[in-house]
């Protein structure tokens, strides 16, 4: 069995892959990430305008999450005029359709704060992209979309609402095209990018605090006990420095594969310059968690050997 390598993987176009979603491409036959592509090599200003203006970056593996190829950015997105920004992909396989979630944010800023929706698109191959809709979910600063079924039928969707003390909000769906908006889900500290998934007969909410990912435990997908942080150190391995941000799981039995990214040049504590190369670029990386004692656990240093994910799909 081939190691997992560290990095895992790194954009070879703008060097900023963030945000991660993982999901098997049931056409092509091989696991594919989307990803928050970062505009790390736009001109050096000292604001966050490379963080805007940003497309959808794709990879895949062919060989259960060992190696990843840069394939291109999504397409059929722009549902507007100019130069307009893409975050936080989540994607959905309905057995038929590919649903993506995606934070859309008009135009290219230079500070934060801007206005943001969530957009919704289907395909049929995770290549091509046509708009559904743009979601109305009570608040114009929504970002981080995750959905996960409900074990009654529907669906669930998981969100930041930077209105609304940057908690996690949520909102149901019968279909996943009409979705009401639910209230506060999670509202323990300010995070973002929550995402949410089953193990070892609990479901688990990752949320980033920005100090590492908060672990949330629930029974029913409603009322979630919170538990210790995990990937808040720093890790051992090539480019893993800094806590771990805004990750994406895929469960394997046993196990679950988190999916993340760091900022590996900067230093936690000393203020991040936006002019500066090293302070922007990211590295997915990926760790093992599992369940010991009720509790999820993760140790970013293990060595992992592939593949990591099954050959034919979840």
């Amino acid at each position: 069995m081939d190691a997992i390598p560290k990095p895992l993987f790194r954009d070879p176009i703008h060097d900023g892959a963030a945000d991660p979603t993982v999901i098997w491409n049931r056409a092509a036959e091989e696991w594919w990430m989307f990803y928050t592509n970062r505009r790390v090599t736009a001109p050096p200003f000292n604001d966050v305008s490379w963080v805007f203006g940003t497309d959808i970056g794709i990879a895949s593996s062919s060989d259960g999450g060992v190696t990843w190829v840069y394939r291109g950015t999504a397409s059929g997105l722009d549902i507007g005029f100019g130069r307009n920004t893409f975050w936080a992909p989540e994607i959905i396989d309905d057995g038929e359709t590919f649903h993506m979630y995606v934070s859309y944010i008009e135009g290219v800023h230079t500070k934060w704060g801007a206005e943001g929706l969530i957009c919704h698109y289907t395909s049929e191959d995770l290549v091509d992209w046509e708009f559904r809709s743009t979601l109305d979910l009570d608040s114009r600063q929504v970002i981080d979309a995750c959905v996960f079924p409900l074990p009654e039928g529907g669906w669930r969707m998981w969100f930041k609402d930077s209105s609304r003390g940057a908690h996690t909000y949520a909102a149901d769906s019968p279909d996943l095209y009409e979705w009401k908006s639910s209230g506060p889900a999670v509202e323990n500290a300010p995070h973002e990018g929550p995402n949410v998934f089953a193990l070892g007969g609990s479901y688990w909410m990752l949320t980033d605090e920005w100090a590492g990912l908060r672990v949330h435990r629930s029974a029913d997908l409603r009322t979630w006990e919170i538990q210790d942080r995990i990937l808040a150190e720093s890790g051992a391995g090539e480019d893993d420095g800094g806590n771990g941000l805004h990750a994406d799981v895929v469960v394997v039995g046993d196990d679950a594969f988190v999916f993340y990214f760091t900022h590996p040049e900067r230093v936690p504590g000393e203020p991040i310059r936006d002019d500066l190369y090293g302070h922007r670029r990211t590295s997915i990386q990926v760790a093992r968690a599992h369940v010991v004692d009720g509790r999820l656990v993760c140790d970013r240093n293990e060595a992992l050997t592939g593949p990591i994910l099954p050959p034919c799909g979840p």
